[in-house]
């Protein structure tokens, strides 16, 4: 990894700033709870300066006008730039987020295949004509403006990639503000950017606190449109800001994603994906399938299957290849996760295995794969998204009990199935709340599919189409082909 940053400035119209007030915060690395770096501390007036330039970019600027296929051109690029750092992505993912080492890989693996993505999909991006005797009608897209982008804490270079591929593709100027808590990868982009030749203005940073830096972007009266991943509450807030201005919304919420497994399921295949979907990344995963309901034939079976797994799943420094579970993100979020603990504990949940931190890792926010059998549906951690590598097994006894089960809680984000029952699976995936699910699989993601949940867990869909979708406008014109007949008032 190259030389830590004493200090993450902001990058606003192609340069390096600190903020206008001079405040920063400091950055803290998870394994030993130090911080590393002073960031900026963006508040209104820097993401005024950031929407302003960004502003002029887009009204002033060539990107939004330029050719499909000269911006995918930049595009390309830009995967190029990620390319070739991403043995320096990895290692800042792994040193900043706690994850494990051969996990942010393949984040920087994923960020520069999002460019690349994207870049095919404007090349190839058609639109709507309409023809009727008399009038021709056609679809003009344009970009929709200066885009808000507030990502989140767990995945913090795939994520920003995400959303920063679909909106420069679609010729907006963009304003992103990364999590407090990880900044450091994001310090990559504008040299990323530069490099590949993404105009001045065109792509700025602010850093700061939500509840400052964020807000201050979502309240922006030249942003219409804000993009968010986070947490369900946030989100919220974040909805009743925007309402001022009618701005255009992308929320990705908070998930409690079942894992359904019937009896009739291959179940080393089962119980190997419902480990590696709620363990990998720390469990720090919306789409984590933290609550498994398994069938009552096999209930005990996968418990106990479960809990010898876990017992064995290597925590450990994030920098070890060998290391499953790196450590938690932040001492805040992992003493959020150790009270959920406690709260399984004193709610009469039975744990089978973890709950507590490894004896060999006595500083650093680690803690045990966890998992807490015969949990029920009216105890906070069957409820409540515990963010951490928690997971809670409940039993059922019916198709009709397993549906019921899967959507008892207030969020729809994924959901994962396991069954041999072709039959079953399609009625079982028809009635589960969830904007995503999988059959006999874990989280396989294709680029060109619309991700996001319903209920407590979001609204508006991402990805391929529906993330363009977003980013611009459609405007239909309609040409009259002859003389138009209007019945003439007044006359």
């Amino acid at each position: 990894m190259t030389a830590l940053p004493e200090k993450i400035e902001h990058f606003i119209g192609g340069r390096h700033v600190p903020g206008v007030s001079g405040r920063t915060f400091g950055v803290a690395d998870p394994v030993s709870n130090r911080v590393y770096a002073q960031a900026a501390a963006g508040d209104a007036e820097d993401v005024d300066r950031a929407v302003r330039a960004a502003r002029s970019a887009f009204d002033t600027g060539r990107w939004p006008g330029l050719a499909a296929r000269a911006r995918a051109k930049i595009l390309g690029r830009i995967a190029d730039g990620i390319e070739a750092r991403a043995q320096d992505i990895a290692a800042m993912e792994t040193f900043d987020t706690g994850l494990p080492v051969t996990q942010a890989r393949g984040q920087a693996a994923r960020a520069a295949e999002n460019f690349r993505y994207f870049a095919d999909v404007i090349v190839a991006q058609h639109e709507d004509a309409f023809s009727s005797p008399g009038q021709l009608g056609y679809v003009l897209r344009r970009p929709a403006g200066v885009a808000g982008l507030i990502t989140p804490w767990n995945t913090p270079f795939m994520l920003e990639s995400w959303k920063l591929a679909p909106a420069l593709a679609s010729g907006c100027a963009v304003v992103l503000k990364p999590a407090e808590w990880t900044p450091l990868s994001a310090s990559l982009l504008p040299e990323i950017m530069t490099e590949a030749g993404v105009p001045e203005g065109v792509f700025n940073i602010v850093h700061g606190i939500g509840e400052e830096a964020g807000a201050a972007l979502v309240a922006h009266p030249d942003v219409p449109l804000i993009s968010f991943t986070g947490e369900t509450a946030t989100g919220q807030v974040i909805m009743r800001s925007a309402a001022d201005h009618l701005k255009g919304l992308s929320m990705e919420l908070g998930g409690k994603s079942p894992c359904v497994i019937f009896a009739d399921a291959d179940l080393d295949a089962a119980v190997d994906s419902a480990l590696f979907g709620v363990m990998s990344l720390n469990g720090e995963r919306c789409t984590a399938g933290s609550r498994i309901l398994a069938e009552r034939a096999v209930y005990e079976t996968i418990v106990a299957r479960l809990a010898e797994r876990a017992a064995r799943v290597r925590v450990g420094d994030p920098s070890d290849p060998a290391t499953e579970i790196g450590a938690l993100v932040h001492p805040e979020h992992y003493e959020r996760v150790l009270c959920y603990v406690g709260t399984g504990l004193a709610e009469g949940a039975r744990l089978v295995a973890g709950g507590t931190r490894p004896d060999a890792l006595a500083d650093g926010n680690y803690l045990a794969a966890t998992v807490f059998a015969d949990v029920k549906p009216c105890m906070r951690i069957f409820q409540e998204e515990i963010f951490g590598p928690v997971v809670c097994v409940t039993p059922f006894d019916s198709e009709e009990e397993a549906v019921a089960l899967a959507n008892a809680t207030r969020y729809g984000l994924a959901a994962y199935l396991w069954t041999n029952d072709l039959r079953r699976a399609h009625r079982v995936a028809a009635r589960v709340e969830s904007g995503m699910t999988w059959v006999n699989s874990h989280n396989v993601r294709d680029l060109r599919t619309p991700f996001g949940g319903v209920k407590a867990s979001g609204l508006g869909r991402e990805g391929g189409q529906h993330s363009i979708d977003f980013y611009t406008e459609s405007r239909i014109v309609h040409v009259a082909l002859g003389d138009t007949h209007v019945p003439r008032f007044g006359a």
